[in-house]
């Protein structure tokens, strides 16, 4: 005598298809919920003027560094400058090594928290360079002479 399952072949295949699809589901949904608070979220000046983070919060803040801002504190390791957009400021204190781009005037992406007093405190900082890089043997060529150098390269 034969146990019936009850199911056949077709059923079961369904069953089965139905029970991965839902643990997919199911781990997808705990990888988004185990990565919310991983995320950072981006902001410039003017955004976080207009809706700042919550104080907890990681985000980065991108800008330009102002000129004339940039201050070291007697420590040599605290800096305080203010980042700007050209429609809000924002002032941020860093404490660490700062990258060798990292100059006023230049662009930056500090990643930290907005204190309560409205300071951005980072915990790093991202220095970005211009896009007009050229290498050093370029340097004094003409655009001509570049666009040629760079042609019988190719």
């Amino acid at each position: 005598m034969s146990v019936a399952t009850g199911l056949k072949a077709k059923h079961q295949r369904l069953v089965l298809i139905g029970v991965a699809l839902v643990a997919l589901i199911g781990a997808a949904l705990l990888a988004t919920w185990a990565l919310r608070n991983q995320a950072s979220y981006f902001y410039v000046p003017a955004d976080m003027a207009a809706s700042p983070p919550e104080a907890d919060r990681a985000v980065r803040l991108g800008g330009m560094v102002e000129r004339g801002s940039m201050k070291t504190a007697a420590d040599g390791v605290t800096v305080e400058f203010v980042v700007s957009d050209g429609k809000a400021r924002i002032p941020v204190r860093f404490a660490g090594i700062r990258p060798a781009l990292f100059v006023e005037g230049s662009g930056v992406v500090a990643e930290g928290k907005l204190g309560k007093d409205g300071t951005f405190v980072a915990d790093n900082l991202l220095a970005k360079h211009d896009e007009k890089y050229v290498p050093r043997e370029m340097g004094k060529m003409t655009a001509d002479e570049a666009r040629k150098t760079i042609a019988d390269t190719q």
